[in-house]
């Protein structure tokens, strides 16, 4: 019999990590994503242990043709941190931050969790704007953006980042901030994994302790004067105050009281980071929108509400995403929300509505990648269950109300709410800024050795 080869053995001596390969122990389990609709067998897992571990990986990949995957906290609704036949670079054993206290920053290695952030931060009663569950990866979250409960006050995950430390396709370890590299740096806020393997992040700390925060629900039929409400009133309303909507099925357990378990609902969850009187007094106007089913909102420390849905949402459902930018939510985008959000598929299927207007707004549409300045929410459709049997269901419900309100979109959509779309959606979500991000990507990948992502073509 003829023996077969592996085409990433010869990796193994030259890390000082872990390789693992078909057939290994704890290869099944490496190879697992957050969304177990994904499902690829890669020919090998590089478990990298710094950034020499990461240039070996990506230098073996691109000399030997193999389409390379960045894997940082493993959440990319459409898989893009794994891939077929190919390398996996997961940086998931790189999850130190050092705080510096006296300087208000911190240094976040490329696989730390928000969940890793917000403990070393926390200490000192600071933060980094971004994420809603803890699990999810710093590295993909900052790349594209980063959205949170902070936004409004302190903008977007990017917009308080000062430098990255990037492996390029040609193996260099480079800086890249404000002094030097500037036109990588613009990039990699918010243009994804496109230029290269980012290793470490530094970050500006801003003052955030306790919060004012949680759930406030609603009656299904009190949806359409919720919503009407909402619209008007959160771009009004103070940075300090944050509030995304959602449509969803209330958790069967606690701290939900038995009575609501199950029961398909509207709702906000909130955030108020000023003090419980200012808070109090910003969010009672809502209180009256329509009668309060449920009324969690109350001090308590961030890292508390950034992980409060991970228990909810753990690894190993099957999920399908669809999303877009939103200027305005119309009578008629109101009309159409609530006939899918009365239609949830599964008790974890649901519709979120993130502001992005606030501090968020403030920063010019050209400063960063990110080129959605204008506008005001992100919407994101997502269908989600446990059982695989229900995944072509979650699928054509999530594709059929994105289809639904896809008219009243701004056209573009957030890159870490996409599946894997297309060039159409991927250059409608840059806009304009799409042309310089080719040409960027000419100077630091020209050969697109880092394609297992949104895509941006080399220029």
């Amino acid at each position: 019999m003829a023996v077969v080869e592996s085409p990433v053995a010869e990796l193994a001596g030259r890390l000082r990590g872990e390789l693992l390969q078909p057939g290994d122990a704890s290869y099944d389990e490496a190879r697992r994503v957050y969304n177990a609709m994904i499902d690829r067998r890669p020919a090998g897992i590089a478990r990298c242990v710094d950034s020499a571990d990461v240039a070996e990986a990506v230098a073996f990949g691109r000399d030997r043709g193999l389409d390379i995957a960045i894997r940082g906290g493993g959440h990319n609704g459409g898989g893009l941190g794994t891939v077929d036949d190919g390398l996996v670079i997961d940086l998931s054993s790189m999850r130190g931050v050092r705080v510096d206290p006296s300087g208000a920053t911190a240094e976040v290695a490329g696989g730390a969790q928000f969940g890793d952030l917000d403990h070393a931060t926390h200490a000192i009663g600071k933060a980094v704007p971004g994420g809603i569950i803890s699990t999810t990866g710093v590295g993909g979250l900052t790349l594209g953006g980063g959205l949170g409960h902070l936004t409004r006050k302190y903008g977007l995950t990017i917009d308080n980042l000062l430098g990255v430390d990037v492996v390029l396709a040609d193996g260099r370890l480079v800086r890249a901030d404000a002094e030097q590299n500037e036109d990588l740096f613009w990039a990699v806020r918010g243009g994804g994994g496109n230029f290269g393997v980012v290793t470490s992040f530094t970050f500006r700390l801003n003052p955030a302790g306790t919060v004012v925060a949680g759930p406030m629900l609603w009656e299904l039929d009190d949806a359409p004067a919720v919503l009407a409400a909402y619209r008007k009133f959160l771009p009004a309303a103070p940075d300090d105050l944050t509030g995304f909507f959602a449509f969803l099925t209330v958790p069967p357990g606690p701290p939900f009281p038995e009575h609501l378990h199950l029961r398909k609902m509207c709702g906000v969850v909130w955030c108020h980071g000023g003090t419980p009187e200012e808070a109090q007094a910003a969010i009672a106007p809502a209180r009256d929108w329509a009668p309060v089913a449920l009324d969690g909102v109350q001090p308590m420390p961030l890292p508390v509400i950034q992980s409060a849905f991970d228990a909810l949402y753990p690894p190993g459902d099957q999920w399908y995403w669809r999303a877009d930018f939103v200027n305005e939510i119309s009578d008629d985008a109101i009309e159409r929300h609530v006939e899918f959000g009365r239609n949830l598929p599964t008790w974890k299927s649901t519709m979120h509505l993130y502001p992005i207007d606030g501090a968020a707004s403030r920063v010019g549409q050209d400063e960063t990648a990110w080129a959605y300045r204008d506008a005001k929410w992100a919407q994101v459709i997502v269908g989600v269950d446990p059982d695989p049997a229900n995944a072509q269901t979650i699928k054509d419900w999530t594709i059929a109300y994105w289809e639904a309100l896809h008219p009243f979109s701004a056209g573009g959509a957030y890159v870490n709410f996409m599946m894997d779309e297309g060039q159409e959606r991927v250059q409608a979500t840059y806009r304009g800024n799409y042309a310089r991000l080719a040409a960027v990507k000419r100077t630091y990948d020209p050969d697109n050795v880092f394609h297992v992502n949104q895509n941006i073509l080399p220029a």
